[in-house]
């Protein structure tokens, strides 16, 4: 027989005897996006006094009231405690899987946005500088790989969007400024919008931190002796 989770057990128990109806206060106090994590949102808001959830793509996502501040969310699998010292925050109740991790979610400012949403408003000195603190945070986060960011930017170029592309490209820079290939890529940017001014600078830059770059060499040497 398949065991069942604790929390499930507990969810079946607290359905039958605990009224799913929120004070005005608590729904005031909580409801708002919390950062899942450095480039994701979960938002909480209320129907009917009720908790509700947004999260990944799915817009009405009910909890379950447990007591009078956690909540069970079944897609996570989690019970959600809302904690409101020293600011209001969500922590996932301690489980073994957790490996004694304590999972902890902020809740944003009015108008706060992460990084990615950031981005796409075209707000891109935010959307930097919100990456940026993701790398001073935990450098190897997944949201920061420099491949990743780079294949983003090449999307953008093969559907036409060279704004976009480069302004990708400036963030990769900023986070790997070391790097011979971010460089390589705005230049290819600068390219195809063609600026062959700016393109033939980050050309160069490449090549000074790696002077086998063959695309920028060969790239260089070919829009130096048209």
């Amino acid at each position: 027989m398949k065991k069942i989770s604790y929390l499930l057990i507990l969810s079946i128990i607290v359905s039958s005897c605990t009224s799913q109806k929120n004070t005005d206060e608590f729904i005031n106090a909580t409801s708002g996006r919390y950062l899942f994590n450095a480039n994701e949102v979960l938002e909480i808001y209320f129907d009917d006094a009720e908790m509700h959830a947004k999260w990944r793509g799915n817009d009405d996502i009910e909890l379950l009231k447990v007591s009078d501040s956690s909540f069970y969310m079944k897609e996570l699998n989690e019970k959600m405690i809302f904690v409101s010292n020293p600011k209001m925050h969500i922590e996932l109740a301690p489980k073994t899987e957790h490996d004694g991790i304590l999972y902890h979610f902020d809740k944003m400012k009015k108008g706060e946005k992460t990084p990615d949403e950031y981005f796409k408003a075209k707000e891109y000195e935010k959307a930097l500088t919100g990456y940026l603190h993701i790398q001073q945070k935990d450098s190897l986060n997944a949201n920061i790989r420099e491949y990743s960011l780079n294949r983003l930017g090449y999307t953008y170029l093969k559907n036409k969007e060279e704004e976009k592309a480069i302004e990708i490209f400036k963030i990769n820079i900023a986070l790997y400024p070391k790097s011979s290939n971010v460089y390589d890529s705005m230049a290819d940017a600068y390219l195809a919008k063609k600026d062959t001014t700016n393109a033939v600078m980050y050309y160069k830059k490449a090549l000074a931190i790696n002077p086998e770059n063959r695309n920028a060499k060969n790239a260089y040497q070919k829009l130096t002796t048209e």
